[in-house]
């Protein structure tokens, strides 16, 4: 009986042991050893932050920038991925972390993008920046004009790979900006995930400095960094069940210190918050148009992220549906027609546009006329 006991006991603890590993201290009850650290939703929201606008050297993470100038170039097409890339005297100048390109070595843009985005390689990030740009300068200059568009109030860049300099400062807050923007780019996540790869034939070994890439359930990105001056830093990007975040931490100690920072910020994030979907209680009607060729036309939502929201308010969330009166046509695909109001209790969290999902054209004299003739017709008969 009394082993029978002990076992029940035994198995109760280990029982509760993942439960008590996914409650997450409230945000004030956070430990955190670097200096400058954030927590942010991918809509912008920051669900914690300390000391998140203090400008200091990012080291490394200063490439998430030089790898989002890339993405939107190789988006617009002035870039491919196989375009083949010179390495220039200045690119293999480069110190720190790299590949040891030799001037004149040639590599494919996609090939650079895995050892920026893998093995952190200072030279190929400018070689990657000069075939954006003609040269890293022009680079940097399109680098600070691109903060700015972002709101990275406090950040100068002065080199795209992120070595120390004077001068060279970002933020916290801004990084997480700038890496949110990026994952806009959603094919950047073939490349973020990966935990090795090879260049030149197979010969070179590229390594994801990121580790959490393999050891944290759902991270996929971002960009590590380390320097004398900037210390251990990290843009961590991670996805559970929909819901993406941005954990970024400045100044850490060590590699170590950095991992357990990002990660308490990570937990706690998903312990606490969750993403909705957006769906109207009951299903959107027609809504009546007058003067179009149709009496009717069907509704749709303007917008289809979700809604972020602490758990614990998760079920308490309803919608109300406020819909234009005495439509008339014409009306076009897509012209806002009404509001989705989500709502916890009277608060209004969002409000959602709700759109035409087809065009309705006006009625004109001639279809008006034969629609009146038809209607005799069939009253004669």
């Amino acid at each position: 009986m009394k082993r029978l006991i002990c076992l029940v006991l035994c198995l109760i603890v280990l029982l509760s042991v993942p439960c008590l590993a996914l409650e997450a201290a409230p945000a004030d009850a956070l430990t955190l050893s670097a200096p400058s650290a954030v927590l942010m939703h991918t809509d912008g929201t920051v669900l914690y932050e300390k000391d998140a606008h203090r400008p200091m050297p990012p080291a490394s993470v200063t490439k998430v920038m030089t790898l989002l100038l890339a993405a939107e170039a190789i988006d617009a097409g002035a870039l491919a991925m196989t375009d083949v890339v010179t390495a220039s005297a200045h690119a293999c100048s480069m110190g720190g972390s790299q590949v040891w390109l030799e001037e004149g070595e040639q590599l494919t843009v996609e090939q650079l993008l895995k050892c920026v985005v893998l093995a952190s390689a200072n030279d190929c990030a400018v070689a990657l920046a000069e075939a954006v740009a003609g040269s890293e300068e022009a680079f940097v200059t399109r680098m600070n004009d691109r903060a700015k568009q972002l709101g990275m109030e406090n950040t100068k860049f002065v080199n795209c790979c992120g070595l120390d300099a004077q001068g060279h400062l970002t933020t916290a807050y801004d990084i997480a900006l700038m890496s949110r923007e990026l994952m806009r780019h959603s094919w950047i996540e073939a490349y973020t995930t990966l935990w090795q790869d090879t260049i030149r034939d197979g010969a070179f070994t590229l390594t994801n400095t990121n580790k959490m890439v393999r050891h944290y359930d759902g991270m996929i990105g971002l960009k590590t960094g380390s320097t004398s001056q900037a210390g251990f830093c990290l843009s961590a990007v991670a996805r559970r069940d929909g819901m993406t975040l941005v954990a970024v931490v400045l100044g850490a100690e060590n590699s170590t210190k950095r991992t357990a920072d990002i990660r308490t910020l990570l937990d706690y994030g998903f312990a606490n918050y969750c993403e909705i979907p957006i769906v109207p209680s009951d299903p959107l009607p027609q809504l009546d148009v007058r003067m179009g060729t149709k009496k009717t036309v069907p509704l749709m939502l303007g917008e289809t992220a979700g809604l972020l929201t602490e758990k614990s308010n998760a079920g308490t969330l309803v919608t109300h549906l406020d819909l234009a009166a005495n439509l008339q046509a014409p009306i076009e695909r897509g012209e806002q027609v009404g509001t989705l109001s989500v709502m916890d209790g009277d608060t209004v969290l969002r409000q959602i546009p709700v759109v035409a999902a087809e065009d309705c054209p006006r009625q004109t004299v001639g279809r008006i006329f034969l629609r009146l003739l038809s209607w005799l017709g069939m009253r004669k008969k």
